[in-house]
């Protein structure tokens, strides 16, 4: 078997509406299809990252929290690059939405930092130039 790329992340939000406002309007995601599954009560949004990658961004009634602190087994978080970091921080702020300290990559002198979505998913951006 040989992976070519990843094809979709998968987020699940307790509330859609509020995600969706995050990701599209605050992250700038493009959508391309939103549809609701009746049977399921449930939103599917999917979004498209600078025409590469796709997530999608589902709800669900009553989604247990995810465990974030301390960090648990799976999936740690979502990295995003950005040109530079700190314009991103500044906009992220300026949108009322909490910036960790920028930090730099002890292995690729590279700076990074984390943010979090609506539902406390940590995000990450990092700079690549």
């Amino acid at each position: 078997m040989k992976l070519i790329k990843i094809h979709h992340i998968a987020i699940i939000c307790s509330d859609f509406h509020k995600s969706k406002d995050f990701y599209v309007r605050i992250l700038g995601l493009n959508p391309i299809r939103e549809i609701y599954r009746e049977e399921r009560d449930s939103y599917k949004l999917d979004l498209e990252v600078n025409e590469h990658y796709q997530i999608e961004l589902f709800s669900f009634p009553s989604p247990p929290t995810r465990p974030s602190y301390p960090e648990a087994t799976g999936l740690r978080h979502l990295a995003f690059a950005v040109e530079n970091i700190e314009e991103a921080a500044s906009y992220l702020t300026q949108h009322k939405i909490e910036v960790e300290k920028i930090q730099i990559d002890p292995f690729t002198n590279k700076k990074y930092t984390f943010f979090a979505d609506p539902d406390g998913l940590p995000i990450e951006i990092y700079e690549v130039e």
